[in-house]
């Protein structure tokens, strides 16, 4: 059941898998690594920042507590009912980055005697503010309405002057951060932590029928940033795990859109060339750089293939073209060796034979040699004039027996192929038109936006239907025993098409149209 829902979700995935650009995939993993140093410092920062908060707000729900049964127990309250100071709103409390840490706090500056309210006070909240200080580590200081110490310490002065304590003689509840006089390091990298040095202070008015006749200051370290961590580790680890977890996230799409594609690709590269691969399927996760990778050597596959038949049947047409003359050859030779006295007529036959058949083979050398140059052409930025190369090839093949004319519908641009590619095209199609028995050639030239487009029609028989398919291919002729090598227009189209050019058999009859690429000059 498993591997289904795996398999459907994977399905799904290369469904809807988005098309990655490589850099793209770089780039957010490498931007990653190179960030997690910094997630790491935000995050201990956060977290130390929130470990001092958590401390202001124990000691501002201590001091609240205490507040509020001191005043109930504070001579002449009377059962009057209590006034809470004022509940600090969030947001407003200490902050590492923004409060400012203050030095530590002095010894009390000396000061008249308590006020009796507060030291009957005291003695009544003394086991009271002993009990919650050995429970929550704290330290707790009762003051009166003057800022002098009435419990918590035997040392006697006054706080008034402490920023913290005089807005709690007004009314207002205030926490400062101060630093930590009597702090040693514990733990080997406690440097790492801000807070480890400092202490929240936190002053707490007493208010009795609307006026203030104390102030509780309480205050406390904040918990040690490594034992925080301890403490909560299994956060922690949930963290890390999210973080490799997205390690591992980057890895698969780096696998899936780098790695494995590039593999696969190898090891089909080396089954093509040992000539029993095929062309694998582009992955659908693959990088767009890779996925191009995947259609460029299908396409590199394709034309291999391609050319790996044109030379296999090439190569078998080459011998059965040169199979014929060569045993004419033979069979005379072996004729000659067996008649000597052989009538000297019937020699001069058969040595006839022999020369034309030598002839024809030292022709199929040239036309071969010249298919050979055509395939090997390699493109050329030329601009010729196409309408001087066409009227210089007409003149020539123009007698009283074959008549050519030529109609450009617009003056022609120059041309992006050589003088010689357009006249042997030319000349091949009027050789073969006049071979076949035409009169007359039509030569008609139209431009357009890329292009020069000949369109060369005769009067002649035409072309079978059967031989329309085969026509460009190499040896094929239907003039064989005249002579015809079947090279001459396999020879042109190989030359048009080294030059980004075209000829293709159109329309009824001996119909070709050339297209020629415009010059951009």
């Amino acid at each position: 059941m498993h591997r289904r829902v795996i398999g459907g979700a994977k399905a799904w995935a290369k469904r809807h898998w988005p098309r990655l650009r490589l850099r793209t995939i770089l780039f957010a993993t490498l931007f990653l690594v190179a960030a997690l140093p910094g997630f790491g410092a935000v995050f201990l920062r956060v977290y130390e920042n929130t470990l001092v908060r958590q401390t202001e707000a124990e000691l501002a729900a201590q001091g609240a507590a205490l507040a509020a049964a001191t005043a109930a127990q504070w001579p002449g309250a009377g059962g009057a009912p209590l006034s809470p100071a004022r509940i600090v709103p969030p947001g407003e409390g200490v902050d590492l980055s923004l409060t400012p840490i203050l030095s530590e706090r002095p010894p009390p500056v000396p000061a008249g005697a308590v006020a009796p309210d507060a030291m009957t006070a005291a003695a009544q909240l003394a086991p009271i503010l002993r009990a919650t200080q050995m429970t929550t580590l704290a330290g707790i200081l009762l003051l009166d309405s003057d800022g002098r110490i009435a419990a918590g310490t035997r040392a006697r002065g006054s706080y008034a002057r402490l920023p913290e304590v005089a807005a709690a003689l007004h009314g207002r509840p205030m926490t400062v951060l101060r630093r930590n006089g009597a702090y040693r390091a514990v733990y080997r990298f406690e440097w790492l932590s801000r807070a480890a040095a400092i202490r929240v202070h936190h002053a707490r008015p007493i208010v009795v029928n609307g006026r203030v006749v104390g102030v509780l200051l309480l205050s406390r370290s904040a918990r040690a940033l490594f034992r925080g961590l301890y403490e909560d580790r299994g956060k922690i680890l949930i963290g890390i795990a999210a973080i490799l977890s997205a390690l591992v996230l980057l890895s698969g799409i780096i696998s899936r859109g780098v790695t494995r594609p590039i593999e696969q690709l190898g090891l089909a590269t080396r089954a093509v060339a040992s000539g029993r691969g095929t062309v694998p399927e582009v992955p659908s996760t693959a990088a767009i750089e890779i996925q191009g990778l995947y259609a460029d050597f299908a396409a590199m596959t394709a034309a291999i293939d391609h050319r790996s038949r044109y030379l296999r049947d090439f190569a078998y047409a080459v011998s059965h073209e040169f199979k014929t003359p060569l045993a004419g050859i033979r069979g005379a030779i072996e004729l000659l060796q067996d008649h000597p006295d052989m009538a000297a007529a019937d020699r001069h036959r058969f040595l006839a034979n022999a020369d034309a058949d030598a002839d024809r083979l030292a022709l199929l050398v040239t036309r071969l040699l010249e298919l050979a140059r055509a395939d090997m052409a390699a493109p050329a930025d030329d601009a010729t004039d196409a309408g001087a190369i066409v009227a210089r090839v007409a003149d020539a093949w123009r007698g009283e027996a074959f008549a050519l004319h030529v109609v450009w519908a617009t003056p022609p641009p120059p041309v992006a192929l050589p003088a010689a590619t357009i006249e042997t095209a030319l000349a091949t199609l009027f050789d073969n038109a006049r071979q076949a028995g035409a009169r007359s050639v039509e030569v008609t030239g139209t431009v357009s936006a890329q292009h020069v487009a000949l369109r060369v029609a005769d009067d002649g028989p035409g072309i079978v239907g059967g031989d329309a398919a085969r026509l460009f291919e190499p040896f094929f002729t239907t003039r064989r025993a005249a002579g015809g090598t079947g090279l001459g227009l396999a020879i042109a189209r190989s030359l048009l098409e080294a030059g980004g050019g075209t000829i293709a058999l159109a329309g009824p009859g001996a119909t070709f149209v050339l297209t020629l690429p415009r010059s951009p000059a």
